[in-house]
């Protein structure tokens, strides 16, 4: 069992103690720098961070392997990545980056196949002077999603 592997099966059993928490991220570097990234379905807590970087430390050998560790929780500007992500966030304003376009909007569904979206915008009236405001409603598979991170509105 390499490394890599060894550290993600003590995360899939860490993570089976506490079915609110998902892994957004593994990575390790060469110089076995290991950055675990977390999300839940009711956000994360520092004690999340602490319990899943205790399990893991707690079963791996740094006489066998020296290696540094890092458990943190997504951040607000960090992006999305999985369906759990968007289910998560279903009512929140987000910020959707497709190759054509940048749509600020309303996360309004998210299913296991796509998104939807809706805005309003002022637009030029069809007929005569002035603007009006339109209602805009968009279903965007994931396929079509190059970043999507979700924006937060102080009123």
């Amino acid at each position: 069992m390499t490394f890599k592997e060894k550290v993600t099966h003590l995360l899939e059993e860490g993570l089976q103690d506490k079915p609110s928490l998902f892994l957004v991220d593994l990575s390790i570097s060469d110089s076995y720098k290991i950055t675990v990234t977390l999300d839940g379905d009711t956000g994360v807590n520092l004690q999340d961070c602490i319990d899943v970087s205790r399990m893991i430390e707690n079963n791996l050998d740094r006489e066998e392997q020296d290696y540094s560790l890092e458990v943190a929780s997504a951040g607000v500007s960090s992006p999305l990545k999985l369906v759990r992500q968007y289910k998560k966030n279903v009512g929140r304003t987000v910020k959707v980056k497709t190759a054509a376009e940048t749509i600020d909007a309303t996360l309004e569904k998210a299913t296991d196949e796509g998104i939807t979206l809706f805005w309003t915008a002022r637009e030029p009236k069809k007929i005569g002077k002035g603007k009006e405001t339109v209602e805009h409603r968009r279903e965007l598979p994931y396929s079509d999603i190059k970043e999507a991170i979700v924006t937060i509105i102080f009123n």
